[in-house]
């Protein structure tokens, strides 16, 4: 019971990323498919990650990439790390600032992304 409930604060923290930025866009069925593919791929901390970062990255597009778009380049990311190391370019107290979230589950307690949180499934 204990995991499920972790599970699931897992998943409405990445859910309130996608809420705050309106990132589902004009297609949210679509969105929340694609959204529950990567949840089947990859753990909740290392989404949260990928689409901070990739929000970021996008901020300079006028008007912000939303939608499938914007799944795509963090899946992108995401597959970046399968191959690659994890490199961030947020300190846990950007990823808190633009998320509103504790950064813990992403980072643990040092100022690197937590490979053990963010490990694939």
């Amino acid at each position: 019971m204990l995991a499920n409930i972790q599970h699931e604060l897992s998943r409405q923290r990445v859910k309130h990323i996608v809420n705050s930025y309106r990132l589902d866009g004009q297609e949210p069925f679509q969105f929340n498919a694609y959204l529950n593919d990567l949840f089947d791929a990859y753990q909740p901390p290392l989404i949260e990650l990928a689409l901070i970062e990739t929000l970021v990255d996008c901020w300079a597009s006028v008007p912000l990439v939303r939608g499938i778009d914007f799944l795509r380049r963090a899946h992108t990311m995401l597959h970046s790390w399968d191959e690659h190391p994890i490199i961030s370019t947020l300190t846990p107290e950007q990823f808190s600032q633009i998320s509103g979230l504790d950064p813990t589950p992403v980072y643990g307690s040092g100022d690197r992304p937590n490979s053990r949180s963010i490990a694939h499934s």
